[in-house]
């Protein structure tokens, strides 16, 4: 395609991209049945829009979108074990390229931090790795759902649930905990128990930090007239922000603290120790 070609293709999307947006404009806004306080406070809280599971009854969307994550990503991995992985060669494709990169990217995080015991530690961050990235991408998709009250709903992303927050936060305390046992006994139980506030913090940073881009998504689908062009913009831009800025900071965080809780620490002759204590009496 020469340059003349590409003016003109240019100049004729922008004209249509134009057109749209004028149409929309002069289009009148369609009522909604509930206020911005109303959808916001469901945003948040799911009361009014839940699914119906089978056998278990109304449930949040949320639980939905994790359960659909979670069979998408196992699918997954199954299909790429089965017939991608035996044909790896020496000379990589992309698509080998692109996992061993990922799964070198991992690695090295969980050996840069973790020195002593970086294993598991590696598999584990990139599970949760791939489970944050790709279920705060699934909002994209815009997968429908009918909700109890027979309208139709957008599935949202896993973690936007405070409950999906929560108990990803408590699975990565979880591992740290077990890296401290692993490292230096029941001892480094200890240890473990004083950082009790980063399971708070791992929580509720993951679902603040999602929870404010939908939002914010929220607010421009609400007031722009036919969501054109700008909330599509908007949407994009703050889950793909969300996904890799909360990808790294909980796989970070869990390698960093893992590392920290799993290094060996030297327990002190008991002999040495009644010394000491015996010197602090007799000052």
């Amino acid at each position: 395609m020469d340059k003349k070609k590409k003016r003109l293709f240019l100049v004729l999307w922008l004209c249509a991209i134009v057109l749209l947006l004028v149409g929309s404009l002069l289009v009148p806004a369609k009522e909604h049945e509930e206020t911005i306080r109303e959808a916001m406070r469901d945003a948040v809280l799911h009361e009014s829009n839940k699914i119906n599971l089978p056998g278990v009854g109304p449930v949040n969307p949320g639980l939905i979108s994790a359960v659909t994550v979670t069979a998408v990503l196992l699918a997954a991995a199954l299909l790429i074990r089965i017939f991608v992985i035996p044909r790896f060669k020496y000379v990589p494709g992309r698509l080998q390229l692109l996992l061993e990169q990922g799964v070198s990217l991992f690695d090295n995080l969980a050996k840069s931090n973790s020195p002593w015991r970086n294993g598991f530690l590696g598999a584990y961050l990139f599970g949760s790795g791939c489970y944050v990235f790709f279920g705060t991408l699934f909002e994209l998709f815009g997968i429908q759902a009918i909700t109890t009250h027979g309208t139709s709903f957008t599935l949202p992303a896993p973690l936007s649930d405070v409950n999906a927050a929560i108990m990803l936060g408590v699975l990565s305390y979880f591992v740290i905990c077990s890296g401290a046992i692993a490292g230096n006994g029941f001892h480094g139980v200890g240890s473990a128990l004083k950082e009790i506030s980063l399971l708070i913090s791992m929580s509720f940073r993951l679902f603040g930090a999602l929870l404010s881009g939908l939002l914010v998504t929220e607010l421009v689908y609400y007031y722009v007239t036919l969501s054109f062009v700008l909330p599509v913009v908007v949407a994009v831009l703050f889950t793909l922000l969300h996904a890799l800025i909360q990808t790294y900071v909980l796989t970070m965080l869990t390698a960093l603290f893992y590392g920290e809780m799993s290094e060996p620490r030297e327990r002190q002759p008991k002999a040495s120790r009644r010394k000491r204590a015996a010197m602090a009496e007799n000052n």
